[in-house]
């Protein structure tokens, strides 16, 4: 095992060992653990920061206020899963000049067809911001419904897992059916899933064929798989690995249980959370420090008890025959080619097996391409949606701003 590996496990198991001791290595290892679920493996050797504490803290809240980052909002509302839970989902819609967009759109006396709604899923441990760029691009253009996962965001705690039942992906996919009958009940659909969110469309899919053959357009699926998530390496060696899968389930377990002392820690720890954040979350080396800090604020605010919670649902993850439902339609797959969470090759599988879809690998990027080159993933977005007939062609997709430090020349 390697020296940073072997310090990661050390500091987990002595997390567990000491739960009602140690909160400041609990914490260590409940900010690692938790950046594993969001898309940031623990168990990498974290660069040692010279600058003073109190700088750094100053620097973060400096951060806080900088940039529009998460500051979007739309016509909220509120879903029922199938268990109970309220899910939150903000609509987007179409407004014309000087007014809002009536309830009930009429032609000639008859009611007009729904416009088409493009619905954004995100991943595991972030928020409905996360697609900030490629929200604020497609204001106006397109009918866009953002919705938080249920223990997520502004969504309501599983009232399922408050009970002791397990999260599940195909409980995920029943939840974003809940969404779109209450958010877009009629006319046409392009679903949209980061990571976990584009798990959760595949089981969309899965559990609700006739949704997708009589309502669907178009798919994006960005930095997702269809399973064999067991397999990923995080980038550590083969022993790191193995040594981090034997003792993580019952690690998280005991996090959860010691979920205030654990999210003490976290706090105590930040810096340590923000380089795990920035190694597994981007690529480049000049991506904006304010949205690094914006990815690490969603990342930070899931507690350590829905982390413990969803975990377990990736191994099972298996939707890889769902997606021949997606073979008639516009496909979008796209991925970082640094991606060390959900590595490209589980997008080149994907796209292997729906041959007609357009396959985009990004370099320099990874897990949280869409914050880190929202230029390339809203351009294909944009792409996508007039493929589809949710844009008519040559129409101009808003701004997209750029994450990069190195503005153009």
């Amino acid at each position: 095992m390697s020296e940073s590996s072997a310090e990661v496990v050390e500091a987990v198991t002595g997390a567990t060992a000491s739960a009602g001791g140690s909160w400041r290595i609990a914490g260590i290892a409940g900010a690692a653990i938790g950046v594993v679920a969001a898309g940031a493996a623990a168990g990498v050797a974290i660069e040692r920061m010279t600058v003073g504490r109190g700088m750094r803290r100053k620097a973060r809240l400096a951060l806080d206020s900088t940039g529009p980052y998460g500051t979007l909002r739309g016509a909220p509302g509120k879903a029922h899963a199938d268990d109970g839970t309220a899910l939150h989902y903000e609509v987007d819609d179409i407004e014309p000049e000087g007014g809002t967009v009536p309830r009930r759109r009429r032609l000639f006396g008859r009611k007009a067809p729904a416009p088409v709604t493009v619905v954004f899923s995100h991943g595991y441990c972030l928020n409905q911001d996360s697609w900030h760029f490629q929200r604020a691009a497609l204001r106006g253009v397109v009918r866009t419904v953002h919705w938080d996962q249920r223990s997520h965001g502004r969504s309501a705690r599983g009232m399922a897992q408050a009970e002791g039942t397990p999260v599940t992906i195909d409980q995920l996919g029943r939840d974003l059916k809940a969404v779109i009958d209450a958010a877009a009940p009629e006319g046409p659909l392009v679903l949209v899933g980061h990571s976990m969110g584009g798990m959760t469309v595949m089981a969309l899919a899965d559990q609700y064929p006739e949704l997708i053959r009589d309502r669907v357009v178009g798919v994006a699926l960005v930095g997702t798989s269809s399973g064999r998530l067991g397999e990923v390496n995080f980038g550590l060696p083969v022993a790191g690995v193995n040594a981090v899968r034997r003792i993580l389930p019952g690690v998280l377990k005991a996090l959860g249980q010691q979920a205030e002392l654990v999210e003490r820690g976290r706090r105590a720890t930040a810096d340590l959370f923000a380089g795990i954040i920035k190694r597994y979350s981007f690529a480049s080396r000049d991506v904006d420090p304010a949205v690094a800090r914006f990815a690490e604020r969603m990342i930070e605010g899931t507690p350590i008890d829905v982390v413990a919670e969803f975990y377990p649902a990736f191994t099972d993850h298996d939707k890889t025959k769902a997606l021949a439902r997606f073979a008639e339609l516009p496909v979008l797959v796209l991925a970082g080619i640094q991606d060390l969470v959900t590595p490209s090759e589980h997008s080149e599988a994907i796209a292997g097996l729906l041959p007609d879809a357009e396959l985009v690998l990004v370099p320099d990027a990874g897990h949280l391409v869409m914050l880190e080159h929202p230029e390339v993933v809203t351009d294909r977005l944009a792409d996508l949606l007039m493929r589809s007939g949710a844009v008519p062609a040559g129409a101009t997709v808003g701004g997209y701003g750029s994450t990069s430090t190195v503005q153009p020349g």
